[in-house]
């Protein structure tokens, strides 16, 4: 066993009796894990894990599930193992699916019951995969049931070495050039930073955190992880409504939570007499991020929650937390990500590699950063790692300007990402499905603005010589491919795509009418 105890391991110690995970799904009654059995669930998973071969540091598991207490344990046991864990959004496609599940290189599957099918139809796609535990549910043929063998395993502590670092993770993000890039970093990273930025939002272990939105992305699952490090008693909302949002953060006194803007502001859309039946009081800390909330939306909040709760985090999967804009700046600082987070370095260059030193919008450049919580590479893509590194600071392709007091305000992307509901989505992914039809010549896929998602997948279609394919087409072969927030909301089509004397499409032109008269193009 490791000579530095998990902090688990710990609590289950200090703190055995206290609630460490509430599932608490509507007309059910909650099911509450306290410390001691969260740490024995845990133990007896990595146990199961060890008999089918999975060592540290080189084994990858894959997880994939809605909110539950199985997926909070699958995340405790990886870091107790020291392995790789991958969270897969259960809302790919099944060629997405099978390769980040392939191209991971993961020997063990563990899947919710609810979409085990998944891996059932993509098995021999996945010839790496050794073993697929199926939990909550019955395990279909070929497959084993994590839960019984977690019944006979050990519920002591996993062996693992002396020197054992805790587990990594491996998130995929969407491809810029089509294909999904695993984002490795590794368990150790930034604890000094992290814990600076803890104590400059204010976290306590009295906390309460409510997961809002899926624990596959970096951001409600990191702060999860986060509020679990310091001891913290998490609720699970399986799957978003805004009500039973409301509900849970009634009922369980909820003080934090990490939220995209399209959750809250669903929540805020409610009628009063909804709004009125619960009390919401006890939010203190409401981490806003993964796309940019509005003013208006901002606005909407803070009318219904505590004026001194709403704080905005600037990030990504890659870099982490950089930015931090604290509630006393959300009204006097509108379009604001706020000041570098602490121990964070941001620097802005210019297409020709120059530092941009003036302030105001007239002055942007590409935001890069330099931090302990930078992830480490690209897996197996150290290539594309290398191509956003400039002078030691990382790009996620972001352009930005600072004002006169070093805020810094995000107002546009060198890069093609379009962000709706808060999930990164890469055009060049989508374009290569669409130009796999055989009736389309060409395609530009780019983000429009909606006041409900921030943003949706709009794709400029030209047809090949007599074709007389149609929007409905389009659709119906794009949903076979690809997970149904990346399918295009709408089209257009034209005859020929403007381009540069290179030949270069000129998406920006593209974009333009639709974001005309905004002062931000994202």
């Amino acid at each position: 066993m490791s000579s530095m105890a998990d902090f688990l391991t710990l609590y289950a110690q200090s703190q055995p009796d206290k609630p460490a995970v509430i599932d608490d799904r509507p007309g059910q009654e909650p099911i509450i894990v306290s410390w001691s059995e969260l740490n024995e669930r845990a133990n007896r998973l990595a146990n199961v894990l060890l008999g089918l071969g999975v060592r540290a540091p080189e084994s990858k598991v894959v997880w994939c599930g809605q909110n539950s207490i199985g997926i909070v344990t699958m995340v405790n046991a990886a870091r107790k193992l020291g392995i790789t864990a991958v969270p897969l959004n259960y809302r790919l496609s099944d060629d997405e699916a099978a390769y980040v599940t392939d191209h991971c290189d993961a020997s063990v599957v563990y899947v919710d019951a609810e979409f085990a099918d998944t891996f059932a139809r993509i098995a021999p796609h996945i010839p790496k995969v050794t073993a697929i535990l199926v939990f909550d549910g019955d395990a279909p043929s070929g497959m084993s049931s994590a839960d019984l063998l977690m019944a006979e395993a050990s519920p002591e502590e996993p062996a693992v070495q002396e020197d054992q670092e805790p587990g990594a993770t491996m998130i995929y993000t969407s491809g810029t050039t089509g294909k999904p890039k695993g984002a490795y970093r590794r368990g150790t990273t930034g604890r000094e930073q992290g814990a600076a930025l803890i104590a400059h939002i204010g976290y306590s272990p009295d906390d309460v955190y409510l997961t809002t939105g899926p624990l596959y992305h970096s951001g409600p699952g990191g702060f999860m992880s986060t509020g679990q490090a310091m001891g913290q008693t998490v609720v699970v909302q399986r799957k978003f409504d805004p009500e039973d949002w409301l509900r849970l953060v009634h009922t369980h006194g909820v003080t934090s939570t990490f939220s995209a803007p399209t959750p809250i502001r669903m929540v805020c859309n409610l009628p009063a007499e909804v709004k009125a039946r619960y009390d919401v009081s006890s939010m203190s800390r409401m981490i806003a991020n993964a796309a940019p909330w509005s003013f208006t939306l901002k606005q909407m909040y803070l009318a219904d929650f505590p004026a001194d709760s709403l704080f905005e985090v600037y990030g990504s999967t890659e870099l982490g937390v950089n930015c931090v804009l604290r509630p006393e700046d959300q009204l006097r600082k509108p379009g604001s990500c706020g000041k570098p987070a602490p121990m964070v370095e941001i620097i802005l260059f210019d297409d020709d590699g120059n530092e941009v030193t003036g302030t105001g919008p007239q002055h942007t450049g590409e935001l890069f950063v330099k931090s302990p919580s930078v992830f480490a590479d690209y897996y197996k893509q150290h290539d594309k790692y290398l191509a956003d590194q400039r002078h030691g600071y990382q790009t996620v392709g972001d352009i930005a300007y600072r004002d006169d007091e070093g805020y810094i305000y995000i107002c546009d992307r060198k890069k093609d990402m379009i962000i709706s509901g808060g999930m990164n989505i890469y055009p060049a992914e989508i374009e290569g499905v669409l130009e796999n039809h055989p009736d389309i010549y060409e395609s530009a896929v780019f983000g429009i603005p909606s006041e409900e998602w921030g943003e949706t997948v709009h794709a400029v279609l030209v047809r090949r010589p007599g074709a007389r394919v149609g929007d409905e087409d389009i659709d119906a072969h794009a949903r076979v491919h690809l997970a149904s927030y990346k399918v295009p909301r709408s089209f257009s089509w034209m005859d020929e795509l403007p381009k540069t004397g290179s030949g270069k499409i000129l998406k920006r032109e593209l974009r333009a009418p639709f974001w005309a008269g905004r002062a931000s193009k994202v």
